[in-house]
């Protein structure tokens, strides 16, 4: 297999950090599973020497270069950008995401991705990015179904601060949630594990050990009827990152995601709905370049306008910022 080496220099603010997490903030596109296989493998050095233990705290000034097994599958196209645009300048961008597109190229989506859209509109992105093999600009993720803000990186640098944001939570990411069901407590707080379902393995679960720490806040904004069955529109802030954590925290308190058939089952399911009515409605992050804090708005797409309208709500206000 061939591979690549990417070279750094640890800077004094990394100083002591692990040799996983410093890595993971340097190679963003990476996860950290991955990163933490190279550096068993004895492809990570410093000066030449292997750095084989994930944990080994990097001093400033080292010199650390990692070899990269090169993927066989082809580079991603370029294929046409149609995606809206909520905020551009010269080293980001925040497009409003359609629900059933995938952020990055992957194992059965190979094509028509947020990537291949963003390598058609940017040719030189795949060049300046490099780095981060089938991800370049990509600094965190919406699932397929979940629509709504994404935040793009245009240079390398850019990539490194916004990746570095999302992974030190100095950002704020607020879901419009459309549920089954209306949460007892009007707001609340959850903050459990979730790993891997010990059954079905393709989902995550709050889990009592050996998984990660997820916390959720919500707020109802409006109830109503549809169907004879009960339904919330409710404000969601995540705290952490974690796989479905919306759709799992949300379940768990036995308000599923309306047409969320993985979490939520059957009855989640809703005539002309065919995703789970999750749409990432505002997102604040700092400017890469500047610092500044930056906020951004998607509006919520026409499957989650028609239900609202169904339950009776006219006009849906602008997400208050949470404590």
């Amino acid at each position: 297999m061939n591979r690549k080496t990417l070279t750094f220099q640890i800077e004094a603010g990394d100083a002591g950090t692990r040799l996983d997490r410093c890595l993971s903030r340097l190679i963003p596109g990476e996860s950290r599973s991955f990163l933490q296989r190279l550096i068993r493998d004895g492809l990570v050095k410093a000066d030449g020497v292997a750095l084989e233990v994930p944990r080994y705290p990097v001093r400033a000034g080292m010199s650390i270069a990692v070899e990269l097994p090169e993927e066989e599958s082809p580079e991603p196209a370029a294929e046409p950008f149609e995606f809206p645009i909520l905020y551009e300048d010269d080293v980001m961008l925040v497009i409003d995401k359609p629900a059933g597109v995938v952020v990055h190229p992957a194992a059965g989506n190979p094509t028509g991705t947020v990537v291949n859209a963003l390598l058609g509109r940017y040719p030189q992105l795949a060049e300046q990015l490099a780095c981060t093999t089938s991800r370049p600009g990509i600094v965190h993720r919406l699932d397929k179904d979940t629509s709504g803000c994404l935040a793009v990186a245009k240079t390398a640098n850019a990539q490194f601060k916004l990746s570095t944001a999302f992974a030190g939570r100095e950002t704020r990411k607020t879901y419009l949630a459309i549920t089954r069901g209306v949460p007892i407590r009007r707001s609340g707080e959850l903050s459990t594990l979730i790993g891997r379902h010990p059954v079905s393995r393709q989902k995550m679960a709050v889990v009592e050990r050996n998984g990660k720490l997820a916390i959720t806040r919500y707020r109802v904004e409006y109830t109503g009827m549809l169907d004879g069955v009960e339904i919330g529109v409710l404000a969601v802030r995540i705290l952490t990152g974690r796989t479905h954590q919306i759709r799992v925290h949300l379940a768990s308190l036995g308000v599923p995601v309306l047409g969320d058939a993985v979490y939520g089952g059957a009855r989640t399911a809703v005539a002309g709905v065919e995703r789970q009515l999750l749409h990432a409605w505002k997102l604040c992050v700092p400017h890469p370049a500047t610092g500044t804090p930056m906020e951004f708005t998607a509006p919520p797409p026409e499957d989650i306008r028609r239900i609202l309208e169904r339950i009776g709500v006219k006009t849906l206000r602008e997400p208050a910022d949470f404590p």
